[in-house]
């Protein structure tokens, strides 16, 4: 059996992520992989209180400012792990479905994501963590997070 060519790690940037990060590159290491990192920015427009879009006139640039902090701070967490800037993606759009169309398109053969010991199956997971494990068509490693 052929081990991993490609893990693919999901970045939210909490306190947890080095955890996973470690774990990828552990397993990278084993397997002479390929890591790549993204971050998926969720950013909504403002919503009144009927649950109307409010399209502000900053509405873009706030979006576009979040992009970019969250491409630095990949960058930097990159860097530090030698990981590089070619295999780092910042990407817009919901983390499930992103997750997802990233590792399919990109020939992902192990996503390694972090998961939470809390109650019931998918807080165990995480509400990012359990619908990646369901709907990936490789691989899912759900590292548990030590609080």
């Amino acid at each position: 059996m052929q081990g991993y060519q490609h893990i693919l790690v999901p970045m939210d940037f909490s306190d947890a992520c080095s955890q996973v990060l470690n774990r990828a590159i552990e397993l990278g290491k084993q397997n002479q992989a390929r890591i790549s990192l993204i971050h998926i920015v969720e950013y909504l427009p403002p919503m009144d209180p009927g649950y109307d879009s409010v399209i502000l006139p900053d509405w873009y640039d706030n979006e576009k400012v979040l992009i970019e902090q969250a491409e630095k701070y990949l960058q930097k967490i990159a860097d530090e792990h030698h990981i590089p800037q070619r295999q780092c993606k910042v990407i817009n759009g919901a983390p499930k479905q992103e997750i997802i169309r990233y590792s399919e398109e990109h020939q992902v053969d192990l996503i390694v994501i972090g998961s939470h010991g809390r109650h019931g199956l998918q807080r165990l997971l995480g509400s990012t963590a359990y619908p990646v494990l369901h709907h990936a068509n490789c691989d899912v490693l759900a590292v548990r997070i030590k609080d």
